[in-house]
């Protein structure tokens, strides 16, 4: 049986365990304890990154309350196993090294504050939406920059940005993509990792510990209810400077930026970015919250061995809700032509037809050398290519009715059809 015949496991409870990766577990403790070997430690983690860089300086914009909360979710109700300690422990230390490096590269070259960034497009829409695709074919073309895997993970290398360092940074994204298949080889046939291809902005709120990831790998309520009382201006200018900091290194005066984190924060974002187009996904909600809860569940067995189906979709369904009505409260103050809506129905249709009106309409030249990668990029990677995603909302004990309740008006002022 080929790649594209195999269909995702359905049972969300028993997550893949390669023999190594379950021997470090039993070794490591299971993650029903709560010893303090067991525990993440801010104060180490803050340290082990003064050891790495040298530096001390982490910047000064809410990161460190940020960081607290979320280590203490993490400790009290991920049930993370050995595994997954060592890799949000990984993550979480990435994150203040990079810090350091952002402060100090900032330090020595202030006129970094002076760049424009030039005209940005945001993608984003509900999980499961079409935004991967759009995202993926905007960056395909010739005039249009995204971030790169290497960027997102390394925004500061250590060394620079030539000689080692960069043949390190550039390995960085496939080590990672190789890693996730490793440890949760279905993830690949649910949200293909693609280490050559740009990647989510998402990544860089990590640096201030203020997005949805950890609420998409964990079970941190804690930490998702402080998250949707904070103001994030602070994180939402952080990352600006982030992004001005990667121009700096690698120029672009056209931009394509993709996460649908940025649904539940759009009042901030159209002020953080007064000049940028908003793309807009729409799909039958009633697909794209049981999906994406499948690639939730999927995601969490990497990091634990206790995955509930049920507590995930409530949280999701609740998030999902609040993030259709934020993101309408945020447009209904704002100038139409801001935002662009693409259904994920036209993209799968004919995404390069799709990809030329979306340009056209945002005043992007689409020749035929912009269609041709389109086309090349759509060839590479036909639907389904790791295998076929499985999933039912009575998985995760919700319904098409408790789904359409909840979406029935926001179905009906974008026009979407019944999937």
């Amino acid at each position: 049986m080929g790649r594209r015949d195999r269909v995702t496991s359905t049972d969300y409870e028993r997550p893949h365990r390669p023999l190594p990766v379950r021997l470090l577990n039993a070794l490591g403790g299971s993650s029903g304890r709560s010893g303090p070997s067991r525990r993440l430690d801010v104060d180490a983690l803050l340290e082990h990154a003064r050891r790495k860089t040298g530096l001390a300086d982490f910047g000064d914009d809410g990161h460190a309350e940020a960081l607290h909360v979320l280590v203490d979710s993490i400790n009290e109700e991920a049930r993370l196993t050995a595994t997954g300690r060592l890799l949000q422990k990984s993550r979480l230390a990435g994150a203040l090294v990079q810090r350091l490096r952002i402060e100090d590269l900032l330090r020595r070259h202030p006129e970094i504050h002076e760049i424009e960034l030039g005209t940005i497009i945001l993608v984003t829409g509900l999980q499961r939406t079409g935004t991967t695709l759009l995202h993926r074919l905007l960056n395909s073309h010739p005039a249009i920059r995204g971030l790169s895997g290497s960027e997102v993970l390394d925004p500061v290398p250590a060394g620079g940005m030539r000689g080692r360092a960069a043949v390190a940074r550039r390995l960085r994204p496939l080590l990672v993509q190789r890693a996730i298949s490793y440890l949760s080889p279905e993830f690949m046939a649910v949200h293909p990792v693609d280490h050559a291809g740009p990647e989510e902005d998402v990544m860089l709120l990590d640096l201030n510990f203020m997005s949805q990831a950890p609420e998409a790998m964990m079970h941190v309520p804690g930490y998702s209810r402080w998250l949707e009382e904070q103001d994030h201006t602070r994180a939402y200018a952080y990352f600006r400077t982030v992004l001005k900091i990667l121009c700096w290194q690698r120029p672009g005066r056209l931009w394509v930026l993709k996460t649908p984190h940025h649904m539940e924060y759009m009042d901030i974002v159209l002020k953080t970015f007064p000049d940028a187009t908003i793309v807009q996904t729409h799909r039958d909600p009633r697909k794209a919250l049981p999906s994406f809860c499948s690639m939730v569940a999927h995601g969490r067995g990497i990091f634990s061995d206790v995955v509930d189906p049920g507590e995930i979709a409530r949280h999701w369904c609740r998030k999902t809700r609040r993030m259709v009505e934020v993101t309408e409260a945020a447009r209904s103050g704002a100038e139409p032509d801001r935002f662009i809506d693409v259904s994920y129905y036209d993209l799968i249709e004919d995404p390069v037809a799709r990809l030329r009106r979306l340009c056209r309409r945002i005043g992007i030249e689409f020749d035929e050398r912009a269609a041709r990668s389109a086309g090349t990029y759509i060839e590479a990677n036909p639907q389904n290519r790791f295998g076929r995603h499985a999933y039912r909302p009575g998985d995760f004990g919700l319904s098409e009715e408790i789904i359409e309740e909840s979406f029935s008006a926001y179905r009906r002022k974008y026009a979407i059809p019944f999937e």
